[in-house]
This record gives C-alpha cells, structure tokens and sequence, in this order.
C-alpha cells in the first residue's frame, strides 16, 4: 500500500491546496511532499529500536509531537496534523471517504536559498548569520524545560545507553561503511572519555546543563526566515533530545565541519560561548562532534537498506556514511 499511496499522492490533484508540482523526498524514516506552498510528511512504518513507528496510533502521536515541539523554535511553520484516507481506490490527503491509513504534518514550505546549508555553499554565510544563530540557540538552552528527569540523562551511565546502541546498530556495517579497525578505535576512545570524565557529566548536571533540547541540529534545519527558525527536532525519542546544551550545539559544529567550514565553527562556537556563558569545554565538545559524527553515519548507513529509495540514492548514503564515520574517527585522532 505504501508504493501505491506514494504514487497517488504524488499527482498535484490529490493535495488540499493548489499546487503545480509535487516532488518526493525520502528519508529512513520519513516521505515527504515537497509541493509548491506547503510540505505533508508522513512517517514510514519502521521500528529501529530507538524509534517505533511501526502502528498507525504511534505515528500519529509522533506527528502531534512533532508538531508541538517544532512550534518551540519556529513560528508559523508547523501548521496542522492531517489524516491520510483510503476508500478502497483513492487515496485522499486532509479529510476525504474511507479509513484512516496515515497522518501527515503540514508545514509551511521553507524556501531552499533560506537554509543554512544553502547559504554556506553559495558561500554567503556571514558572521551575522553565524551570531544570528549562536543568540537563538543561547536563548533557547537557556530558558528549555530542565526537570530532575530530563537532569538524569546527563549522567555519563544515561548517556552511554545512546553510544552504546550505535556502536551495536553500526557494528554490521563494518567494512561497508567503516573500517573495523577505526570502528574499534572509537569504541575505545568513547570508553575511555567515560572511564576519566565521568565528573564532568556530573558537572555539567549540577550547572543546569541538561535540558529538553533540539536533538538534530544541522545546517538544513537552520532557517534565515524573517525570523530565524530552526526546524526538525527530534520528536520520536525524548533521550535524544534530553541532554546537555553543549551536545545540541555541537551537532551544529560537526555538520558545518563535515561541509569544510572549520572557520563558521569556530566563530559560532566562540558566539555561542560568550552567549550562553560557557567556557573550556573542549574535551566534552569533541566528545559530543564524535558523538554525532557516529550519528550521521549510522543514520546514512541504514538509507543503504532501503529498498523504497533508488540505487543511486543509496550509493550516496554510503558515501556520505563512510565521510561522516572519517570525521567522527579524526576527532579521536586529534583529541
């Protein structure tokens, strides 16, 4: 059903709004329909452990989510949660005849010369728009939701729970996507950080550190709207984003270094610090860029075994996979 549902609601007609065109844009987790004023993500029927989609009920719960916790950092995007029917023939995007066989969230579309990620490859990307961005994000780590739950995943034993399942999910794709030999050096160099740092975790709970945060903080979730908005964050499982300011941001660091800006970081992070009042935080900043490195990698190395997108598609995830998992072992390499 979800080939076909996709085939339909790829013809411009089937939309609640007007629109010449409608292109398709597949994730691991998610199809999205990219029209000319609005975008409709629905969420695909997967379970992998860290996210459960796997029954209707569940992924409309996540689009309420998504919904709700996206409004923190941007206005006037996220706009409603729409049911996806089923008459037996057709299929109908926000309300029609027949069961309810998915749910999309509609959100405003952003246009792509506005992203961050767009900007920086133009070579447009400026200090303002770097000081733009560490003010946004000091003033929402400053002032996100902090309760002695959320404060329990800074404890480096809560925290290991997300390192250790990468480290077990990436493992088959040794030699595919990561040499073994530098997947067992991060490994080590991950356990190692854990074994002799494990009083600045608990520092850093201490300083109210550990907030309810954005969890995918990369340049295409990066807006220059009239008012800045960052968009995306992770709705489907609360430890990822539970966590230290410093882990969100340096998410952000990493993808503008994956990309080659090495200065952008550097003027974002010297930003961020004087903003939010952080400082000498270099070892657990590495810590978080390798953490998050690992991340994309392992993300992109799931895309390889997905049927539901192209050869192509997924020849580019391998290689984006292999250059992640290269920046995340160079981090350990210079620490």
């Amino acid at each position: 059903m979800m080939t076909s549902m996709i085939e339909a609601l790829s013809d411009p007609a089937a939309l609640p709004d007007t629109t010449e065109k409608v292109s398709v844009v597949q994730t691991h987790i998610s199809i999205v329909f990219v029209a000319d004023a609005f975008v409709y993500k629905i969420k695909k029927p997967v379970n992998f452990g860290f996210l459960d989609f796997s029954t209707l009920e569940k992924r409309r719960y996540y689009c309420y989510q998504e919904l709700k916790l996206n409004r923190r950092l941007s206005k006037g995007i996220y706009l409603d949660v729409l049911p996806v029917t089923f008459d037996g023939g057709r299929f109908y995007l926000g309300g029609g005849p027949g069961e309810t066989v998915e749910y999309a969230v509609k959100m405003k579309r952003i246009p792509e010369d506005k992203l961050m990620k767009t900007i920086f490859v133009k070579g447009g990307l400026t200090r303002s728009h770097l000081r733009r961005t560490a003010e946004v994000l000091a003033r929402f780590h400053l002032n996100a939701l902090r309760t002695h739950e959320i404060e329990s995943y800074g404890k480096p034993e809560r925290f290991r729970v997300n390192t250790d399942e990468n480290f077990e999910q990436v493992e088959r794709y040794c030699d595919i996507s990561i040499p073994r030999d530098r997947f067992v050096a991060i490994r080590r160099w991950t356990d190692q950080f854990y074994r002799e740092m494990g009083a600045l975790f608990r520092e850093r709970i201490s300083q109210g550190k550990i907030r309810d945060c954005h969890g995918d903080l990369h340049m295409e979730h990066v807006c220059f709207t009239e008012q800045l908005s960052i968009i995306d964050c992770i709705e489907f499982n609360d430890r990822f984003r539970y966590g230290d300011t410093v882990a969100d941001i340096a998410f952000l660091l990493m993808d503008l270094e994956y990309h080659g800006g090495y200065d952008h970081a550097k003027v974002l992070w010297e930003a961020y610090e004087e903003m939010a009042g952080e400082k000498e935080l270099d070892p657990l900043l590495t810590f978080y860029k390798v953490y998050r490195a690992f991340v994309r990698g392992k993300v992109n190395s799931f895309q390889m075994d997905d049927e539901g997108i192209s050869v192509a598609e997924r020849d580019q995830a391998l290689e984006r996979a292999r250059k992640y998992f290269q920046l995340a072992y160079a981090y350990t390499a210079e620490a």
